[in-house]
């Protein structure tokens, strides 16, 4: 039996099937419904033409220009971090070979003291003679053993390999937090630890009361030493002091990445610190009082004072910044009034502190606790609002591209290589980006 056409009110007889709709139609509306989709196909044309276009317009040399221009620097750090490296062991080869010599010397000028002596006094004794004797006899084996002594250099090569190509791929590519992929990795912490943390390449340092710790990116425990310095307020990372920088209180302190080691920055001037960022040349400080001042360190040789920006290139007088970060020549601060209890993120210029933009956020400041930020890829900032419980993704003309809820309280956030690790409420957690 014949089917009628699919079509609505025709009653003529269906005069085929069509294969992408599964419809029976008559011949006028078959060739209606395939000239529909025809029809179809020309803005998929000028789709296509258009993507055409925009690959033109594409500037690829630019793109290859930036990552050259990345290799180069990685390749100049590389030589620097080998550099310093050749110097440090060759220090210790000295000293080594300094202080297996020196007691030796110290022997021979008693002996010459004593020969001195007896000759002088005209007088000595077969118990003279023997004890000189037996006290050269022993430095003569001493010297032999140091003349025959071979210093065996252990040595590993410079592991490179082609992961850092997609290394430096991924330091240019924007980071989506639409959808931010659940905790990969956590680790928990006592009550009473401090919020902060910060990472270079390979390890991420926290507190976790009543130690410091320093973990990898599988958030395995590498080393822990007790903590008993004031409250930590702050951390960074110096890479071209390839330490980290802790503040508390009146203490800046460096601290060696690989044993953990605790050094004591002698100022001056003591201050009250709150936050604390470095870039390849300098250290910065925020002031932790209202009418806070931002503080410039020169890094080397030495950790010294450079400069101070006050009131009212920095904040207003019932303001206080609480967080400064440092990314490519700009500053973002973090600055909190105390009347509207309110805050506003606000990027400088890292030469001049001059205001590039400032936005003001959708936060109610209700704790007296210190707001931070981080730096993103392409130039962009992540905000820990624990107040709400929420990240905020800033673009790099200031503007809020994300909104994201975190499931905890989020007191810090930081870029940890190709992850995001999250300071909560009793711990810290990672993401993989």
């Amino acid at each position: 039996m014949p089917h009628h056409c699919a079509a609505h009110k025709c009653n003529r007889a269906s005069r085929g099937l069509c294969d992408c709709c599964q419809q029976n139609l008559c011949l006028q509306h078959l060739n209606e419904h395939n000239a529909s989709l025809i029809s179809q196909l020309n803005p998929l044309t000028d789709e296509i033409n258009a993507l055409g276009d925009r690959l033109k317009s594409v500037n690829v040399q630019h793109i290859i220009d930036k990552c050259r221009l990345k290799l180069q620097q990685w390749r100049e750090e590389s030589h620097e971090k080998i550099d310093r490296l050749y110097i440090q062991k060759c220090q210790e080869f000295d000293q080594f070979v300094n202080e297996k010599t020196s007691d030796q010397h110290e022997k021979l000028i008693a002996i010459q003291s004593k020969m001195t002596e007896l000759i002088s006094a005209q007088e000595t004794t077969r118990q003279d003679i023997d004890q000189l004797t037996l006290t050269i006899q022993q430095l003569n084996k001493d010297i032999d053993r140091i003349e025959q002594t071979h210093l065996m250099i252990i040595s590993r090569p410079c592991l490179l390999n082609n992961t850092l190509a997609f290394t430096l791929d991924a330091i240019e590519n924007e980071i989506d937090l639409d959808n931010l992929a659940p905790v990969w990795k956590t680790i928990d912490r006592p009550d009473g630890s401090y919020a902060s943390l910060a990472s270079n390449d390979r390890y991420l340092l926290i507190h976790q009361q009543p130690n410091l710790s320093i973990l990898d990116q599988d958030m395995n425990i590498v080393k822990q030493i007790p903590w008993s310095h004031d409250a930590i307020y702050d951390m960074c990372w110096s890479a071209t002091l390839r330490r980290f920088i802790v503040i508390g209180g009146k203490l800046i302190l460096t601290v060696n990445e690989s044993t953990l080691s605790v050094d004591n920055v002698k100022l001056s001037k003591e201050r009250y610190w709150q936050s604390c960022t470095c870039s390849d040349t300098s250290l910065f400080l925020s002031t932790n009082e209202y009418t806070s001042s931002i503080v410039e360190f020169r890094l080397l040789p030495s950790i010294k004072f450079i400069k101070e920006w006050k009131y009212p290139v920095t904040c207003a007088q019932n303001e206080v910044i609480s967080g400064i970060v440092y990314n490519d020549g700009k500053l973002a601060l973090m600055i909190m009034n105390e009347a509207k209890k309110s805050l506003r993120i606000v990027l400088c210029d890292v030469k001049t502190l001059n205001c590039i933009w400032s936005r003001q956020l959708d936060i109610v400041c209700t704790q007296s606790i210190a707001f931070r930020c981080c730096a993103l890829t392409c130039h962009e900032w992540l905000v820990s609002d624990f107040e709400t419980r929420r990240l905020l993704h800033i673009t790099e003309d200031g503007q809020v591209k994300k909104i994201v809820p975190y499931s905890a309280i989020p007191y810090r956030a930081n870029l940890f290589g190709d992850m995001l690790a999250v300071s909560r409420n009793d711990g810290v957690n990672l993401h993989k980006l």
